[in-house]
């Protein structure tokens, strides 16, 4: 009923390589789906499942956990990997991703998964979300956390701003927003879509703390999780730099691959990569 805080950065490193592995084994099955933004946050999703999350995978509605916010819905494997993984469906039935009567489609059902918190897809709406969340364990004088990631392409959505502002105006400091910042979305670079520099202090600015972090160095993510559980009065703002398709060296960096799954070679190809500790 707690986070697993014995694992030590090596161990929770090897944990991301398995949630990789699972994503490039799901998406080959489904032939659709995700990979890019789901490899760059596997990182950031193997500390908070393996380190930071109080959870109780046998009680998944245990009022007492903390709650976490896929806000960019559309990297919903990374998240199917973290819970089965876990436990709380067997690891079997990441190969249904996408099928018809999976509990498992393209964005994330608070119906039909366990252990997922919030239904997302709709781009902006998770830190509202979150935000909810957070102010009513405020009310209930819990002392859960709330932790919602944010794609940054996702940022262009005004809602997450206005979402921003409330966060900070009710002093919401159970809530970590963390910024899975790889430049990439689906139409081009972040840049070229709908520039959106200085992120870091957009947040500052809307009276957040902020810490910007490499998204693939564990050791940073561990010391930002930290800052953010021990600052008071404030939301903290993570801000991730992230590779898109980290760990598959033809899908790094490659645009191509924010919404394109891996043929039958390609997935060889990946998971022989990941086998092999190429990163």
């Amino acid at each position: 009923m707690a986070g697993c805080k014995q694992h030590t950065p090596e161990a929770l490193a090897e944990k991301a390589k398995v949630l990789r592995k699972h994503v490039i084994s799901m998406l080959g099955e489904a032939g659709s789906g995700h990979p890019g933004g789901s490899l760059s946050a596997a990182d950031i999703m193997a500390v908070l499942y393996w380190h930071e999350l109080r959870l109780d995978v046998e009680t998944p509605h245990w009022p007492g956990r903390d709650r976490f916010v896929l806000s960019k819905g559309h990297a919903a494997p990374i998240l199917y990997a973290c819970l089965a993984e876990k436990g709380y469906f067997p690891v079997e039935d990441l190969a249904s991703l996408r099928k018809i009567d999976s509990h498992l489609q393209g964005h994330p059902d608070m119906r039909q998964t366990p252990g997922v918190e919030a239904s997302t897809g709709s781009l902006g709406q998770g830190l509202s979300i979150a935000n909810g969340m957070a102010l009513a364990g405020k009310m209930d004088n819990a002392d859960y956390r709330v932790y919602a990631l944010l794609g940054d392409g996702e940022l262009q959505e005004g809602m997450v701003w206005e979402a921003a502002m409330t966060s900070a105006h009710y002093s919401l400091d159970n809530l970590a927003a963390i910024v899975d910042y790889n430049r990439l979305q689906i139409d081009g670079t972040v840049q070229d879509v709908m520039g959106l520099k200085g992120v870091a202090e957009r947040f500052r600015s809307f009276g957040w703390a902020v810490v910007e972090i490499d998204g693939h160095d564990i050791t940073q993510i561990l010391a930002a999780l930290d800052l953010a559980r021990g600052t008071k009065g404030r939301p903290t703002a993570v801000v991730a730099h992230t590779v898109k398709g980290k760990g598959v060296s033809f899908m790094e960096d490659q645009v191509g691959w924010h919404g394109q799954a891996p043929n039958a070679e390609q997935v060889q190809v990946a998971l022989g990569e990941l086998a092999g500790g190429k990163e």
